[in-house]
């Protein structure tokens, strides 16, 4: 490794503790294991940021420059239409955040990216991918993973929203994500689950959490 990313590596590992460190290593593994050069040069590339609630990290019509890692928070992508706002995914850690497609093709966003609390994330710059998917094949085949998690994610919940029953969908939540009940406002829960917000307040009542 260059000693400029030898570098970048230590600045990066000296602002994250010993437990953040393992979480993002542990989290590329299990996606793929990665060498541990291809590991080290690509977190060099990494830098971390901090957001306040509620700020926007991506607008619609803004080209996605950076894939984002949360080390801290929760955030959600949503889009507006006819003056509402329509929840598409949350993030939380560990996991990457950020407007996939935007990214990968650096075609405009249709979706804005907000924090919903206070976040601390790593992000990567998209000039630096085609260079180490070349150098580091097994990055490339890291991301082609990722990407299939990503859609098979989007079909389940298609499948869901077209197939299940509002009571269906939220019992479905509370077995992937119990967690996030109490962590984000249910105004954001209900737009997710497609559940209008009387109905997400009797599902409330109704089912035991």
């Amino acid at each position: 490794m260059l000693p400029i990313l030898q570098n970048n590596l230590l600045l990066l590992f000296a602002v994250l503790d010993t437990f953040q460190q393992n979480t993002i290593e542990n989290y590329l593994n299990a996606i793929h294991l990665l060498p541990q050069e291809a590991m080290s040069e690509f977190l060099s590339y990494w830098e971390v940021v901090d957001f306040k609630r509620n700020d926007f990290i991506t607008f619609e019509g803004q080209t996605e420059r950076y894939l984002y890692f949360v080390l801290e928070g929760i955030q959600r992508s949503f889009y507006i239409k006819d003056d509402k706002e329509h929840v598409i995914a949350f993030t939380y850690p560990p996991s990457f955040s950020g407007i996939p497609e935007s990214f990968m093709t650096q075609t405009p966003s249709h979706y804005f990216l907000q924090t919903i609390t206070a976040s601390k994330m790593l992000r990567f710059y998209h000039a630096h991918l085609e260079e180490l998917f070349d150098k580091h094949h097994a990055l490339e085949r890291l991301f082609r993973k990722a990407y299939e998690q990503v859609l098979i994610g989007l079909i389940q919940r298609q499948y869901e929203h077209l197939a299940f029953s509002i009571e269906e969908r939220f019992r479905a939540f509370l077995r992937r994500s119990p967690h996030l009940l109490n962590q984000i406002p249910h105004k954001h829960l209900a737009s997710y689950l497609g559940i209008d917000a009387t109905n997400f307040s009797k599902l409330l009542h109704t089912i035991k959490v």
